[in-house]
């Protein structure tokens, strides 16, 4: 498969009454056409920034500060809004985590979703645009797509809601879409039906897909490979069956033994529950050479107090940041 998307040695800051703050630390991913990558780590650990920084989609108060970010092998770093908003949605598009915020509650679902067909299609007749739309509500899974045109959202369910974000960003057919944590605030039953329509999207559209995470469950539903964020930096990466069967650094390991399964019962006890200890430091707090899951790893060296763990790799396609093996 050819790459699609290649990211660099990323670094991203804001500047904050305390100073310039990195979010992003260093981090580099390749993705090839139609692969899915999930990028997993807790809550404050840089995966949306990362996101939002190769779609330039940062606030005023953000920059990126060192890295390249290449699409098709062209370098687009210091692109303009003027020429973003070329890629945007024909090249990559975005489903954000709640379809409340993204959608207005205001304004009917069909136009919103036709709003997105007209940014890259002028010229196209109102009644395609209507057949465009209808297409798209009934590629997501939207029943009776003409009799919930004119519905606004808060007429729809919350799988519903998601299904017509997830139209919106494929109107102008991306050849990469970021998934925001798209199952968040839905049900079981709903997140599961949410997944296979990505997965779906993926097979019949042929878009690559980055999936932001939190859910080792959600990794191994839709993905092809993983990367783990955390404080900023990605401290390790591969594929699916690498990461969930035999994970390196001890932060994947972590996450790994919080996943509750059905033998682990109150009354059983042979097995229990296992949480992290502590929280992901602010990025104001984290030091700049050393490694940032010190605190709380139960496997801490001395060197982890002196340099941050640079990458090596373990396996094919298999890499760790850890002194445990550099």
């Amino acid at each position: 498969m050819s790459e699609l998307l290649r990211v660099e040695n990323l670094s991203v800051s804001f500047d904050t009454p305390r100073g310039e703050i990195q979010a992003v630390r260093g981090v580099s991913l390749a993705l090839s056409r139609g692969e899915v990558l999930a990028i997993v780590g807790e809550s404050g650990c840089g995966k949306s920034v990362l996101c939002k920084a190769v779609m330039k989609l940062l606030p005023p108060t953000a920059r990126i500060r060192a890295g390249r970010i290449f699409l098709n092998g062209i370098d687009i770093t210091d692109y303009r809004e003027r020429e973003m908003r070329k890629l945007r949605g024909r090249a990559f598009s975005m489903v954000f985590q709640d379809p409340m915020t993204a959608l207005n509650p205001t304004i009917p679902v069909g136009r919103q979703i036709a709003e997105a067909v007209r940014a890259h299609n002028h010229r196209l007749p109102e009644a395609a645009v209507r057949q465009k739309v209808l297409a798209l509500m009934e590629l997501v899974g939207i029943e009776r797509g003409a009799e919930r045109y004119n519905l606004c959202p808060h007429s729809f369910s919350g799988g519903m809601r998601q299904r017509a974000v997830m139209a919106a960003a494929l109107a102008a057919d991306p050849l990469l879409l970021f998934a925001d944590e798209p199952t968040t605030a839905l049900d079981v039953t709903v997140q599961a039906q949410i997944l296979d329509l990505l997965r779906e999207m993926q097979d019949r559209v042929g878009a690559s897909i980055i999936m932001i995470t939190h859910d080792l469950g959600v990794v191994a539903e839709v993905s092809d490979k993983v990367a783990v964020m955390y404080a900023g930096r990605k401290v390790e990466e591969g594929s699916v069956e690498q990461i969930l069967f035999n994970p390196q650094h001890p932060y994947t390991k972590a996450l790994k033994g919080c996943i509750p399964h059905l033998q682990r019962t109150p009354t059983s006890g042979r097995h229990r529950l296992h949480e992290i200890p502590g929280m992901v430091l602010g990025m104001a707090e984290l030091g700049k050479d050393r490694c940032s899951f010190y605190e709380r790893c139960p496997c801490g060296k001395p060197e982890c107090m002196e340099h941050n763990p640079p990458a090596k790799a373990i396996d094919a396609g298999h890499e760790v940041a850890c002194w445990l093996y550099s």
